[in-house]
């Protein structure tokens, strides 16, 4: 349900770019031969020559329009050009279109707080821009004004007048025009500055409307197509709304809008402004503002999509009915699914929590059937395979609820699978590599190396870790020590571990040694943290275990530290595992021997002295106590250990 959210005390100037038939755009400047020709974008399939996604302002000249079929669009337009969407996995492809628009994205977030709102559609906030170019250069004090500005269309001035150029210069220089104009007076000449800019490096057009909210100025930025821009002064906005058809307004369009049409008798926005302000409800307030043009809601900061999401739809003969044809098809969008959050995992550092299923579904004899297929959403866990695994499973729950334990009798005609509640891995985070003077070339490959990612699992602000390479952890009950002879010659299976969301910062002395050989005493004895009897070999990697014990739980540092230091961690344990066989094989018949392969031992050569600083203070100066030693510096430390940092619940 809409809910009035209230005004910023200060006037906003907000505006919504909208590309022009954009996927046509992009297929011309692939092509530049289609520019000025009638052309479509088409999304084919072999009924009647597919759906038209885009249509160019020359093929709507001659009736084309999105809603027809290719067939359809020939027969209108016997000169059409349709062009094809690249194809992948058996589905469209809209990667290229995805990345064109964030060259236009680029471009437009230099000015203000910018929000990606589509993949051809942004809005911007150019209030801070606004007020610094009124401060700085009004127009009114200025000797030219930017050409492109003075093309604008202004709602309070004729737009068919001869002099209409000159007209809106004159409003844009006003010098007795109040606060808010000459804020949008800034923001028009900003907007068409940006426009320019993004037609110079990008061979894109873009239509923009210009308001003091986000309502008023997506309402706007369509009216003047293509390559223009429509500027909403507060003294229009009544007589803009009041013959505005009420479906035009967002949240309208739809069943709302049908109601307010056919129990209130509610046809334009003017017809709300009946609506009384006393004794409102929560959609009466709403109602009653938006009648009026007022709307709080603001640009978010948001350059990335907020969800991932592919569906392929089945119509008519090519509906699915079968399970395997249904995990066939899931497999793919999964597929494609898992190469995206990857993606933005790499490169925008971000992470998803939640996969959705949804479905539409028949059930045969019953086509006008009410009950719908239930959307089902569970933990997201990163790998191709666990998505796969886990979005059949929704499917066969989703299947139960809507159809019982029937295995037969139903048709699925669209299936798509989401990745949402994205969030940005924590700020400061570095590759693990930092920690290591040399990496070898085996731990660096792993890195970038993408099949020996680790998986993750997020979901109920928890994270579930399932590393790469494992170790062998068992519960501290048993006694028994892991078998080295096997053949990785390192122990197998790791017990999942969970580590909060957001983790506490905890207070407290603490040392190290306790997970560090000191002794031949030490050695003998198996390090116990929360519960577990861990093994492990090699010096770096028992600095890289014991690193990243203290930032997950002090610094609250644990996903992307966590996703890269158990990526390496196999191959940093490798060329240290060898000097511990080794010694193995030389005093096998000794108990010292057989256990110095499970040592904890730290090679102070490996810690990297730059990056020091950012462990916990009380370690810091343990470890530069090693560094350089004091001559009383006591080889053995005593007192508070490892453990003081945790909260007696995970001890």
């Amino acid at each position: 349900m809409p809910v009035a959210r209230p005004e910023p005390q200060e006037p906003r100037v907000i505006a919504h770019l909208d590309l022009d038939c954009f996927y046509v755009q992009v297929e011309q400047r692939r092509n530049p031969a289609l520019r000025g020709q009638p052309t479509a974008v088409v999304q084919y399939n072999d009924w009647k020559g597919g759906g038209l996604i885009a249509v160019s302002y020359e093929a709507r000249k001659f009736g084309v329009k999105r809603s027809m079929r290719g067939d359809d669009a020939k027969n209108a337009c016997p000169g059409i050009n349709l062009v094809q969407v690249p194809v992948s996995r058996d589905k469209a492809d809209l990667n290229v279109y995805r990345s064109a628009g964030s060259e236009v994205v680029a471009i437009l977030s230099t000015k203000g707080k910018c929000e990606r709102a589509s993949i051809d559609e942004v809005y911007l906030d150019l209030t801070d821009a606004a007020k610094e170019m009124l401060l700085e250069s009004p127009p009114e004090m200025s000797e030219s004004i930017f050409e492109e500005a003075t093309k604008s269309n202004i709602l309070d001035l004729p737009s068919d007048a001869s002099d209409r150029e000159e007209n809106v210069k004159t409003w844009l220089c006003r010098a007795d025009a109040d606060y808010q104009d000459k804020l949008l007076a800034c923001g028009a000449i900003i907007v068409a500055q940006l426009r320019v800019k993004v037609l110079e490096e990008t061979q894109f057009t873009c239509s923009a409307g210009i308001a003091h909210n986000k309502m008023l100025a997506k309402l706007v930025s369509g009216m003047h197509k293509p390559a223009q821009q429509t500027v909403v002064p507060s003294s229009s906005v009544q007589d803009f709304l009041a013959s505005l058809p009420v479906k035009k307004m967002k949240q309208l369009g739809g069943k709302l809008g049908s109601s307010l049409q056919d129990d209130l008798g509610v046809e334009t926005v003017g017809d709300l402004l009946g609506f009384t302000e006393e004794n409102k409800s929560t959609m009466e307030t709403w109602l009653w503002k938006t009648a009026r043009g007022l709307s709080g809601e603001e640009v978010e900061d948001r350059l990335l999509p907020k969800s991932h999401g592919c569906g392929k739809t089945f119509p008519g003969p090519k509906a699915l009915k079968n399970n395997s044809s249904v995990k066939s098809w899931l497999d793919k969008l999964c597929e494609e699914l898992s190469e995206r959050i990857q993606s933005d995992l790499s490169c925008n550092k971000r992470v998803a929590q939640t996969l959705t299923l949804h479905a539409r579904a028949l059930k045969e004899n019953e086509c006008n059937s009410l009950k719908k297929f239930p959307s089902k959403s569970c933990p997201l866990r990163y790998g191709t395979g666990k998505i796969q695994e886990d979005a059949m499973k929704l499917f066969e729950s989703g299947l139960h609820d809507f159809w019982g334990s029937r295995n037969t009798g139903w048709s699925i005609t669209s299936l798509s699978v989401t990745a949402s509640k994205i969030f940005d891995i924590p700020s400061g985070t570095n590759s693990i590599l930092r920690y290591i003077k040399s990496p070898s070339s085996s731990a660096t490959s792993a890195i970038l190396d993408s099949s020996s990612t680790p998986e993750l699992t997020f979901g109920d602000n928890k994270l579930r870790r399932t590393p790469a390479h494992e170790e062998h952890c068992e519960p501290s009950s048993k006694k028994e020590d892991c078998d080295n002879s096997n053949v990785a010659k390192q122990c197998s299976a790791i017990e999942e571990k969970h580590v909060s969301k957001k983790l506490p910062r905890v207070q407290g002395s603490g040392s190290i040694l306790k997970f560090l050989s000191q002794s031949q005493s030490a050695c003998r004895e198996k390090r116990n943290f929360d519960g577990l009897i861990c093994s492990n070999q090699g010096s770096v990697t028992a600095f890289l275990r014991f690193y990243i014990l203290i930032i997950a739980y002090c610094n609250q540092c644990e996903v992307f530290i966590a996703c890269q230091i158990f990526t390496i961690l196999g191959h940093a344990s490798t060329s240290g595992a060898s000097d511990a066989e080794q010694l193995g094989k030389n005093d096998s018949n000794t108990a010292e021997g057989r256990s110095a392969g499970s040592t904890w031992m730290l090679n102070v050569e490996d810690i990297d002295p730059a990056v020091v600083g950012e462990l916990p203070l009380e370690i810091q100066r343990e470890i530069q106590g090693w560094i350089h030693p004091s001559k009383q510096t006591s080889t053995k430390k005593r007192g508070s250990t490892i453990s003081s940092y945790f909260s007696p619940s995970r001890r």
